[in-house]
């Protein structure tokens, strides 16, 4: 499968919470790393998303908000992956800011240069990539 999804996990669900409308996902991927993402009922129903299952997390680069310093913050985003940048590609607007994660994994964000600036964002700082649940796409093999 090719998608234009920078960000693919794949790992294996670890919990599923049922809802009558939404089913609540978790995916451990790559380090033990927690990936919750929200989804249609009738979405998990159809691609059999169970505890155990074999299935991947799609995430789109814009959809990544980065933290240098959570101390004390609360977010109401479920997800936070912490790492180390190892790459900031500027462009005219946006920089692609690649944080590495423990486990070989790594996610890859858009944010703009102002916010890369404000931010102090360089190769090797300690950087945590946010994103909601409802950003995520979960799929399973065909």
């Amino acid at each position: 499968m090719k998608t234009s999804a920078h960000n693919q996990f794949p790992g294996q669900v670890t919990n599923v919470k049922r809802g009558s409308v939404n089913d609540e996902i978790e995916l451990e991927v790559a380090g033990g790393k927690k990936i919750v993402a929200i989804v249609t009922h009738e979405s998990a129903e159809g691609l059999g998303l169970q505890v155990g299952a074999k299935a991947f997390a799609l995430l789109k680069s814009s959809s990544i908000i980065i933290a240098t310093d959570e101390k004390g913050a609360k977010f109401s985003a479920r997800n936070h992956l912490a790492g180390t940048i190892s790459q900031v590609k500027s462009g005219g607007i946006n920089s692609e800011v690649i944080i590495e994660l423990e486990g070989g994994a790594s996610i890859a964000a858009i944010v703009t240069n102002e916010s890369c600036k404000s931010l102090g964002l360089t190769m090797g700082m300690p950087a945590t990539a946010i994103f909601k649940a409802s950003s995520v796409i979960i799929g399973t093999q065909a």
